[in-house]
Parts: structure tokens; C-alpha cells; sequence
């Protein structure tokens, strides 16, 4: 039996070899460091609590304290400073992050890529934008490309790990937030609107932002509601209901619960169907925009190609050169 190594696997070691080299001597000055030991540690080091890293890794805040002790005893080295409310990184500590979370990159790309057919095309997308936008057209899509064997995979936060083969991501945010390494499209501009059941809606009624404040509110994790209550000045009384996503407040909103505000892409269909009406639209102009993007170290397959230029076409948007 031959085996045969696959091209793009023998590339993603070689690239993981060469993020482990970048990382400083005194890394791997023993041979005991325990790789679930580096995932505790950049957890950690992201939340600056070991509490909150204990919870999202579903471990004891005993263990992971006594994964971060271990392993500055390998490393010989300390990697946090202990405070009460919390921990921050040391010097050799910030170091060390940015080399690990590169390394923990690589890895997880790499083991994304292995498990992923090749003509399989992942799609990374926020919660609300799933069901807000994608579902809606996900017939569309699939009478248009039958043939393409497509994955989603939904996302509370932004990805930060280099994309793999066959991978695209769509996330608002600012360009700043890109990740290095990737191509980028921007798709909309992330133009909020307040809306609402037209049965909510009086005659006549007048919808300056003073009057819009009076109405029950439905606010997501963006508290947007909130931000414009504080620019307006507005004192009188209003009535906030939360909820963790925009996708939520907006169903309760069509059901006639109150006035949600969101970008246009997530309610544009409604609109059109009449299960929504504009109250406001925000004369701001915005510095976010909602973004596609793919690796630019990979090379791209007729069926990422057709994936991307259907989203751009559906946003109205000119499909990429491809080379």
C-alpha cells in the first residue's frame, strides 16, 4: 500500500514548523509542554481571569491554575502577574502569547483542512446574519449549485485564525479588524435602521427620534438602543427589552413587540414583504461594514470561486477578478 501525502497538508506543517520556530528560545527549553496546557494558557490570557477561563474551557479554576503553574515551571519562566481581581500578562508572558496563539492558529487551520473534503466549502457566518440573511436564500443557492457541497458554521466572534482551503468568512466590523493574510471584499455598510410591525405603527404618527424613544424597545448585544438614548439627551421614560441577538429582537419586532434597529441586509426582505416598516434611519455616516474574506495563501477551487461571487452578486456587488 503506497500513501501519498497530500500537497496541502505537507504545506500546513511546514507552516506550522515554521510559527514553532518563531517562538522565543527559552519556549522550548523542555520538552514537557503539554499542548491542552497552551490552550489553557491562551485562554487565560485572553480573558485576564483564570475564572472565566475555567468556564470556557469547562475545567475547574483548581486545574487551571494548576495548568498555568506547570507550565511555568517547564518554561522556567512567569508568565502572569496575579492580582486580586484577576491576572495580566508579564513581558515574557505577552511574548509568549503571541507566539502560541499564532502556533494554536496554524493548528486549527491545519486540522480544519484535514477534515474538510476537497471540494467542500465552509461558510463562517455571525448567528444573525445565518438566519437573517443566509437561510432566506439558502433554496436559491442550493437550486443554483446542486453540485457544490457546502457547510456553515456559526460563529459568535469574529474568527482570528488564518483561513484555510476552501474557507470564507463574513463578518462585520472595521477593516482594521481583518486578518492578515486574507483577501477582503466589503459587502454593505453597516446603515442601521429602526423598525417595527406596521400594526405597532399609528396613523400619522410622527417618527423623529425623540418619538421613536417613547416606543417599547428591542435591543440585541449591540446596545444600540441604548447609545442613542445617552446622544439624544432623551429623559423621559422608555422601556428596554434585551435580547442576545439581532436576529431575536427583530422576530419580536414583526410580531409586534416593539421597534428593533439593525443594519438594512438583515431586514430588507421584511420590508418588501410588508412584515416590517421603516421608522428612522440613521443619518450617521458609519465606519463599519459588513466584510467577506477567504486565504489568499491558498489557491482558489471552482467552488469557492462560485461561493464567493454569489454572495457578492447578492449583495449587488462586482464578482472578484479571478486569475
Amino acid at each position: 500500500m503506497r500513501v501519498i501525502a497530500d500537497p496541502g497538508c505537507v504545506d500546513k506543517a511546514s507552516k506550522l514548523h515554521e510559527a514553532l520556530e518563531k517562538l522565543t528560545p527559552w519556549c522550548f527549553m523542555t520538552q514537557n509542554v503539554n499542548l491542552n496546557s497552551l490552550r489553557v494558557f491562551a485562554s487565560a490570557a485572553q480573558h485576564g481571569n483564570f475564572q472565566r477561563a475555567a468556564e470556557v474551557l469547562n475545567l475547574s479554576h483548581g486545574a487551571v491554575s494548576q495548568r498555568i503553574k506547570q507550565l511555568e515551571l517547564d518554561l522556567g519562566v512567569v508568565l502572569f502577574e496575579r492580582k486580586a481581581r484577576g491576572v495580566s500578562l508579564t513581558n515574557n508572558g505577552e511574548k509568549y502569547r503571541n507566539a502560541v496563539e499564532k502556533a494554536l492558529s496554524v493548528l486549527a487551520t491545519a486540522g480544519a483542512d484535514l477534515q474538510r473534503a476537497s471540494d467542500q466549502v465552509t461558510l463562517h457566518l455571525g448567528p444573525s446574519f445565518a438566519s437573517r440573511w443566509f437561510i432566506p436564500r439558502l433554496k436559491a443557492f442550493n437550486t443554483r449549485f446542486a453540485h457544490l457541497n457546502l457547510t456553515t458554521e456559526v460563529h459568535q466572534n469574529l474568527i482570528t485564525r488564518n483561513l484555510g482551503r476552501n474557507e470564507i468568512a463574513i463578518w462585520p466590523g472595521k477593516l482594521a479588524d481583518r486578518v492578515p493574510g486574507h483577501h477582503v471584499r466589503r459587502l454593505a455598510e453597516l446603515q442601521l435602521v429602526a423598525v417595527c410591525s406596521p400594526q405597532l405603527l399609528g396613523p400619522d404618527w410622527p417618527t423623529d427620534i425623540e418619538t421613536l424613544l417613547t416606543f417599547p424597545l428591542l435591543q440585541d448585544g449591540h446596545r444600540r438602543w441604548e447609545r442613542l438614548i445617552e446622544g439624544a439627551g432623551h429623559r423621559g421614560r422608555h422601556s428596554l427589552l434585551n435580547f442576545a441577538r439581532s436576529a431575536l429582537a427583530l422576530d419580536a419586532a414583526v410580531k409586534g413587540h416593539g421597534v428593533a434597529i439593525a443594519p438594512t441586509y438583515m431586514i430588507d426582505e421584511d420590508l418588501v414583504a410588508g412584515r416590517l416598516v421603516e421608522l428612522w434611519r440613521s443619518p450617521d455616516v458609519s465606519d463599519e461594514y459588513l466584510f467577506m474574506s477567504w486565504s489568499e495563501h491558498e489557491h482558489a477551487s471552482k467552488p469557492l470561486k462560485q461561493t464567493v461571487d454569489w454572495v457578492l452578486s447578492e449583495f449587488g456587488q462586482v464578482t472578484e477578478p479571478w486569475r
